[in-house]
């Protein structure tokens, strides 16, 4: 089956179900095979500039014909049986409608298969939604099992713990509160997560409301962003007023995320991302995660 998946937490997912796809999108980046692969849609915003350069290109973006293009010459001539999208979010990835738009007007004989995960149970739904669209029900199945057993691992590991407050800002400027899938990861993982409700979408919160709210335990993961990059607009963060008296900072326990390979990518390795958020909440009970994933605050400004 030829397919194009145009979000990374679908490719993840259709190589982890033992099938390569035909084409991806300009982010999609693990597997390292996905690399080698066409891109079959384009940003018009600049991923490496700060997070508040981002936000205004993105809603100058929105305001002139969205964020993504769609290479409709490349999607035609890769020809897919199967294209994956997703309706959760207009600025992480192409959304569902200008994918169907192209498809139609290419005049393709392909199934639109679209994601939209709230919580973990989404993700491991969304799985065996692929399998199935793959024929690989089996394996979908066998995954979902695998990675079951591990959230139900670190459920039991952080069991019966003090559950500290927790706040995932996925965007520094203006600062975001992570949703979605995020709260209930939390909760699995032992923290309280009073800042967003189970499900909901992401959205930008007072920095007031922050200080109100004063964590416990803080994780700095902003939506594509890999951990280099979000180490150099920490400053969007810790240059703002009240952040030196924020309990977690005066208790050392905030860290810098790659969310963009881990909290914001709703695929397999999202499960990876639970048990690093079990460790940042009670690190006497997990595993230390690799540096290159997780980095405390701390040892990220003594370098």
């Amino acid at each position: 089956m030829r397919v194009v998946s145009l979000l990374p937490s679908a490719t993840e997912t259709v190589y982890a179900l033992g099938v390569e796809p035909v084409g991806v999108s300009h982010e999609c980046d693990y597997p390292p095979a996905a690399n080698e692969k066409p891109a079959v849609n384009r940003s018009r915003v600049d991923p490496e500039a700060t997070s508040a350069e981002i936000d205004r290109q993105v809603q100058d973006a929105e305001d002139s014909g969205g964020v993504y293009e769609i290479d409709r010459e490349t999607l035609a001539e890769l020809d897919p049986d199967l294209v994956i999208s997703q309706g959760i979010c207009d600025v992480c990835a192409v959304d569902e409608v200008r994918v169907r738009e192209a498809v139609e007007d290419l005049g393709l004989d392909c199934e639109v298969l679209t994601t939209d995960p709230h919580s973990l149970a989404d993700v491991f739904a969304d799985i065996e939604r692929v399998g199935a669209a793959l024929d690989r029900e089996e394996r979908a199945a066998e995954l979902v099992a695998d990675l079951q057993q591990r959230v139900d691992r670190v459920e039991e590991r952080a069991a019966g713990a003090e559950r500290p407050r927790t706040a995932v800002l996925d965007w520094l400027d203006p600062a975001m509160v992570a949703g979605h899938w995020v709260p209930g990861m939390v909760d699995l993982a032992g923290g309280a997560y009073g800042m967003a409700d189970h499900g909901a979408r992401s959205r930008p919160r007072e920095w007031a409301d922050v200080r109100a709210y004063d964590p416990e335990v803080l994780v700095a993961a902003p939506c594509g962003f890999g951990l280099d990059q979000t180490v150099r607009d920490l400053p969007a963060l810790t240059d703002r007023e009240g952040w030196d008296d924020l309990t977690a900072v005066e208790e050392g326990r905030v860290y810098v995320v790659d969310g963009h390979h881990y909290v914001n990518r709703p695929g397999p390795r999202l499960v990876d991302t639970l048990e690093f958020l079990g460790w940042c909440l009670h690190p006497d009970a997990f595993d230390r995660p690799p540096a290159d994933a997780v980095r405390p605050l701390e040892a990220v400004l003594q370098q």
